[in-house]
């Protein structure tokens, strides 16, 4: 899997001045009739803060949690240059997004009516994909295409991904689409 998104919540401690770090900061835009956070952009790691009034601070947009952890400090660093008395007093990882793929056609169809259905949502006249809850630990969703792509969302350590997938791997395998064998010959 190739992480492609990780959201962390930070709690620098302070409340925040959203139109001073909106009319100050660079790449910065605040338009509270519409969101009620400042957006805040830096390019090296690539990330995207979104501030709110009482300091705490959603950063997206990092492939690693080092990356999140270094934004993190970053935001922190743009908050004191502009006079307020940030401290980081949490961080944590809230959400990862991984994609992968398979490498062979998936028959959702099938997957969906199985003894896994009590973990599936399909309905392909709403969206394309099925969506696969792992309710154990680690707790994790899956969005899963017909074309053997999977987009794992959900997860709060990149190694809960890795074990999520290892046990969904092996159902998939089960339901891999065999274009030559038995669903052919059921439909004539």
């Amino acid at each position: 899997p190739s992480i492609v998104n990780i959201v962390a919540c930070v709690d620098y401690g302070v409340p925040l001045d959203l139109c001073k770090i909106a009319t100050h900061a660079r790449n910065a835009e605040y338009n509270p009739k519409r969101f009620p956070a400042v957006t805040i952009r830096i390019p090296d790691p690539k990330a995207t803060a979104l501030a709110f009034k009482n300091g705490k601070v959603n950063i997206v947009g990092c492939t690693t949690e080092d990356d999140a952890y270094l934004s993190a400090r970053k935001f922190g660093r743009i908050f004191k240059n502009l006079g307020f008395n940030v401290q980081m007093k949490s961080f944590n990882i809230a959400n990862i997004v991984a994609t992968m793929n398979c490498q062979f056609p998936i028959h959702l169809e099938s997957l969906a009516s199985s003894k896994h259905k009590l973990f599936c949502t399909y309905n392909p006249e709403g969206f394309s994909g099925l969506i696969y809850r792992v309710n154990q630990k680690p707790k994790c969703t899956f969005l899963v295409f017909v074309s053997g792509k999977i987009i794992v969302t959900g997860a709060k350590k990149i190694e809960h991904i890795h074990s999520a997938i290892n046990y969904l791997y092996p159902i998939l395998q089960q339901y891999a689409r065999n274009f030559q064998g038995k669903d052919d010959d059921d439909d004539q």
